[in-house]
């Protein structure tokens, strides 16, 4: 049934097992990659640094991460949900509304150690998840102004 503008309504929604087969679910067996972003406030200022970012200060940060794997049986690799899980549990509590050169390892508080840093997180609490999805980061963007971010990939990670 469409209306005057053109916009359909389902008739009847699909069923799995009547309309739709579980086996069908998984369309492929690729590796897929899925992104997600989260945005937190935090204040931080750098040592051994001459120029403004000594002074205390703060930042909207957004951190963008890439995650990829395989689908299982749904076709789902990861759920987004899950991933907030993990930014919420694991990472955002030591960076939102927080004062970074208390908060995080002993460092410097630039976007380029803090992007490793975050990675890292990820990574390692990516690694409990299901291993036959084989869901693993493949890079990481931190915006530290919306101009302005460092990133870390994958493949820079290999200690060389």
């Amino acid at each position: 049934m469409k209306d005057l503008f053109g916009f359909r309504i389902v008739d009847q929604l699909q069923k799995i097992d009547i309309d739709i087969k579980r086996e069908n679910l998984k369309y492929h067996h690729k590796r897929v990659l899925v992104s997600k972003e989260f945005t937190f406030d935090a204040a931080h200022h750098l040592h051994d640094y001459e120029g403004k970012c000594k002074n205390l200060h703060g930042h909207t940060y957004k951190v963008i991460f890439g995650i990829s794997g395989y689908t299982d049986n749904r076709g789902l690799m990861i759920d987004f949900g899950d991933i907030k899980k993990i930014w919420k549990r694991e990472i955002e509590i030591y960076l939102d509304h927080k004062y970074l050169n208390e908060t995080l390892p002993a460092m410097n508080t630039t976007a380029e150690n803090m992007v490793i840093w975050i990675f890292e997180k990820m990574d390692e609490a990516l690694s409990s998840l299901d291993k036959s999805l084989a869901a693993r980061v493949e890079f990481v963007k931190l915006y530290e102004t919306p101009t302005s971010y460092a990133e870390a990939r994958r493949e820079w990670m290999i200690d060389e």
